[in-house]
């Protein structure tokens, strides 16, 4: 509901235990999470659990979610601003990293800003900043980049995931509009899920719409070129060519147009540009043409198109499939043209959905985060938006020019004409495209400053300053869901040694630099002023004929709020027209026909459709499409941290369909190397039938704290949409081919161990490390002959004092070693080489890590690489919270014949908490139904 009343206090402390309703930091379903802190004697204990009172989760949390209380130890910030450089780069002003304190640093920060400047211009300046950041900290450090140094080089990590969303709703409705909320996807009667694998990347808005599926006749369409999780519960999968979405809904609009199925009334009323947009689909007239095009069947089409001419109320949920693409602002309004042909908008159950990759990309949009915008949804381009911004603001200087977006801007720096980047909570060496391109560009840069939680990562190394930021917990501010949703992210635990706010520390700069208007003593001080902006010369949709700058966005009722109400904000979906706003009036923009644009009227926007850039040919004959896992989150230095989301996917994999493997060599759970022109990584294979042939899929998180060589990133290619400057991930040129090694092994270390074997471990060819409850796993290869593996043995195991117990066994001719070390009877250390079928299994392992004393039984098996009884072996983790695998799942599902899913949940558990592994487990079931069959 859009309510803002002062309720009870959303922190409180009795008895030594402090609860705070927060928000969660992750995607952008943004659920409210209640965070508990208990003081006992040892220290703070946490734990985390959904807030029921949060209208967009209502309790519900993913099994990241679940987990956040292990991703909050100290173990890998930076806790103070440091000097230098970690890297030996080939220049001279590359140092030693040496601790400092915050005067000095942004005395340093703000001097090198101004000679830049001097010397340079304004545009020698740069900053790179996050979706991870606070509406806060986006609004101060916009407001010192485009106000006062005057300049639009800023962009966001943003950029890689919905800046072609914003392109498109800009065209189509005049501004950057979500025009639906979630619950939109309770009324609907059909949903189309369009590149969005939405059971694994946004898993409680998933769950929300197969709740709804349950209760009433919801029919879901899934459009994706792979078979995931999300596809199990689908009424109807289209197995679309990667590239073609333009195709398939220009499709859709020529039928819908041609059956009788357009809403003329509406059409007529508040629309423009219909005519041009049926002659540039013209080519989609012909379904079968249709058919051809997109690789999808006739049937399947036809069902798809009947369904959503027929259904009055459909919501079409988009996300990083359709944005990352050369085309992916074309995709967009190919989606929206479908919903303003049928007037399927403004309505309860009826809209087109973009759905946000991160927890406050939106807050991000409402401040102008994007290089191309204003903020308060202002145009960086238009005159007018300049001076009202700028007349607000009393600044001395606007940008007028749009900036570098994110791929352009690291060329820019590369090539010398950024001097200096600052770069705030994000890691582009790993995530951002032809990933070691920004490598090189950083390492020329001449003045990097990085602001981040992770003291060591793939990007803090090029770092300059290293400003200690402060993390999830620690935070207090704003964030803004995909549904526009604005929730407070409390701080319930103290800022660690020297971490502070980043608006904290942009503001620091900005004083030295001698500009006034960064006084803020609070984010409370932040958020009136962003509140207050979104107000100035913005009138309300009454009297929208009055003023040419009308906004939907509008917190004119957040305006004069207390600190004590600030607080206390309950969450509450913009626009906010009036202080204590009860209404849901504005849950579904466009109810009344209103659009942004000066007419009031939304635009039909002609798309045409044309093959993706960068097809494939002889040398890179195979298409790389990548994306997102269940358990991780972006490049892992959060994630990476927690035993728990550890273990569903532990390694960087790539799917393959089984010809392909056949055809290229390549075997399960072998090593292969994917090479596009661009880069290469290495990556383990997963052959499966849920990929068309022609195409690969790997996920983007691995990064070279985790990984030897599986950076994705290095591996795509660096188009572009012409109009968002979002990268092209999912449709990259490569080939593939075995990774061959002499030996493969698995080595386990003590966590307080890990710190002396660590440099041998990245001495071998390959390695991924993986995180356990008690041990660091590390899988391994290389390509030295096993009878030259002695000393590297002892490199990777340097356990000399007497207080170590050594336990070894070694077979040359079997290429067969096996190490265990122990110490006062606890497991310290493990090491097996051996065929890929005689490595032991790698939870039972793991659990001997939990033990205080391992007895004589368990030294044995330990040293034979087997467990004493194999009877309780689980296979391949599927219910993270309940530690349940594929075995014991497939066993149960056929001894007592389960046809559903809530019956593996009554018997086991999985399934019963989070529910992001029930599409995993509907599987399952379909899979031993159809062996039945046979």
């Amino acid at each position: 509901m859009n309510n803002i009343p002062v309720m009870e206090l959303h922190s409180s402390t009795e008895n030594n235990v402090t609860i705070t309703q927060t928000t969660c930091p992750y995607c952008g379903v943004g659920c409210g999470v209640t965070a508990t802190v208990e003081n006992t004697v040892i220290g703070q204990k946490v734990s985390v659990i959904g807030d029921v009172n949060h209208p967009s989760n209502y309790g519900k949390l993913c099994i990241k979610g679940n987990n956040l209380a292990d991703t909050i130890g100290l173990q890998t910030r930076v806790l103070h601003p440091m000097l230098g450089r970690k890297v030996d780069a080939e220049h001279a002003y590359a140092y030693t990293r040496q601790q400092t304190d915050w005067d000095t640093a942004t005395d340093l920060i703000a001097h090198k800003f101004q000679h830049y400047m001097n010397e340079y211009g304004r545009d020698s300046i740069a900053f790179y900043v996050s979706g991870q950041l606070l509406t806060e900290d986006y609004y101060v450090v916009n407001k010192l980049v485009k106000g006062y140094l005057g300049t639009a080089n800023i962009d966001t990590n943003s950029r890689l995931c919905m800046s072609s969303a914003v392109a498109a709703h800009k065209r189509a409705f005049g501004e950057d509009l979500v025009p639906a909320s979630y619950e939109d996807f309770e009324h609907t009667d059909m949903v189309v899920l369009v590149g969005s694998n939405t059971a694994w990347c946004h898993p409680v808005l998933y769950q929300r719409i197969m709740q709804a599926k349950e209760k009433r006749d919801l029919f879901v369409v899934v459009i994706d070129p792979r078979f995931t999780a999300t596809c199990e519960a689908a009424d109807l999968h289209l197995p679309i060519l990667i590239g073609q979405d333009v195709s398939l809904f220009n499709g859709l609009l020529q039928y819908l147009y041609q059956h009788g199925h357009a809403d003329h009334e509406f059409i007529q009323a508040h629309t423009q540009g219909l005519d041009a947009l049926l002659d540039s689909s013209q080519p989609e007239s012909d379904i079968e043409n249709v058919a051809t095009k997109t690789g999808i069947s006739l049937e399947k089409l036809q069902l798809f198109f009947d369904k959503f001419a027929q259904t009055k109320k459909v919501m079409t949920l988009f996300s990083m499939g359709v944005n990352q693409s050369s085309r992916g602002v074309d995709k967009a309004n190919s989606i929206i043209n479908a919903h303003l042909l049928t007037g399927k908008i403004g309505k309860l159950g009826a809209a087109p959905f973009s759905m946000t990759g991160q927890p406050n990309a939106m807050g991000g949009r409402e401040v102008g985060g994007l290089a191309n915008m204003l903020a308060a949804h202002m145009d960086l381009d238009n005159v007018q938006h300049q001076q009202l911004v700028q007349g607000f603001w009393n600044s001395p200087t606007i940008a007028t020019q749009v900036g570098l977006k994110a791929v352009d801007l690291f060329e820019a720096v590369e090539s010398g004409k950024i001097k200096a980047i600052w770069i705030m909570a994000t890691n582009p060496v790993v995530s951002l495209p032809n990933a070691d391109q920004v490598k090189r560009a950083l390492d020329k840069c001449e003045f990097v400053v990085v602001s981040d939680i992770c003291k060591d990562t793939d990007t803090t190394q090029y770092a300059d300053v290293l400003l200690p930021a402060l993390g999830w917990g620690e935070k207090d501010g704003t964030v803004t869901n995909s549904e526009r949703r604005i929730s407070r992210q409390r701080a319930f635990l103290d800022a660690p040694e020297q971490a502070k706010a980043d608006w904290w520390a942009v503001s620091q700069v900005a004083k030295k630099l001698g500009f006034h208007g960064f006084d803020f003593e609070n984010s409370y001080d932040i958020f009136k002023e962003h509140a207050q902006l979104s107000a100035y010369q913005n009138a309300e949709i009454s009297q929208r004929s009055k003023t040419e700058t009308f906004r939907y966005f509008n917190l004119q009722g957040l305006t004069e709020l207390s600190l004590d109400e600030y607080n206390e904000l309950e969450p509450v979906q913009w626009p906010v027209f009036q202080k204590n706003q009860t209404d849901n009036s504005y849950a579904q923009l466009f109810a009344n026909g209103q659009f942004s644009h000066a007419d009031g009227k939304a635009k039909f926007i002609a798309t045409t459709a044309i093959d993706p850039v960068n097809q494939t040919d002889s040398e890179y004959p195979l298409i790389l499409n990548t994306g997102r896992i269940r358990d991780q989150w972006h490049t892992m230095t959060r994630t990476g941290l927690s035993a728990n989301l550890s273990s569903h996917k532990a390694e960087p994999f790539c799917e393959i369909h089984p010809n392909d493997a056949l055809k290229y060599g390549l075997k399960e759970g072998e090593l292969v190397e994917i090479k596009s022109a661009w880069g290469n990584c290495v990556l383990r294979a997963v052959v499966s039938d849920s990929i068309r042939r022609g195409q690969i899929f790997a996920p983007i998180h691995w990064n070279d704290q985790f990984a030897s060589d599986a950076r994705i990133g290095k591996v795509v290619n660096p188009v572009v949409d012409a109009i968002s400057g979002e990268p092209e991930f999912k449709h990259t040129p490569v080939m593939i081919q075995p990774f061959y090694t002499q030996w493969q092994g698995v080595f386990y270390v003590r966590e307080s161990f890990e710190h002396m074997v660590k440099s041998p471990i990245e001495n071998t060819v390959w390695w991924t490390k993986i995180q356990t409850a008690k041990a660091v796993r590390y899988e391994l290869a290389d390509r030295r002959r096993f009878t030259q593996t002695t000393e590297h043995l002892k490199e990777l195991l340097p356990f000399e004092d007497e207080s170590f117990e050594w336990l070894n066994l070694e077979d040359q001719t079997a290429h067969i070693s096996h190490s265990v070390v122990l110490q006062d009877g606890q497991l310290i250390a493990s090491l097996y080489i051996a065929p890929k079928a005689l490595l032991p299994d790698r939870d039972w392992v793991a659990s001997l890590f939990k033990r205080e004393r391992l007895s004589a039984m368990h030294r044995k098996a330990l040293l034979a690489g087997q467990a004493m009884s194999m009877g309780n072996n689980e296979g391949a983790l599927v219910c993270s919270c309940f530690k349940v695998g594929k075995n014991r799942i497939i066993e149960t599902i056929k001894e007592k014949n389960i046809s559903n899913e809530k019956q593996v949940t009554a018997c086991l558990k999985a399934g019963g908490n989070c529910g992001s592994c029930l599409p995993e487990i509907r599987g399952l079931i379909k899979a031993c139904q159809a062996e039945a069959a046979e």
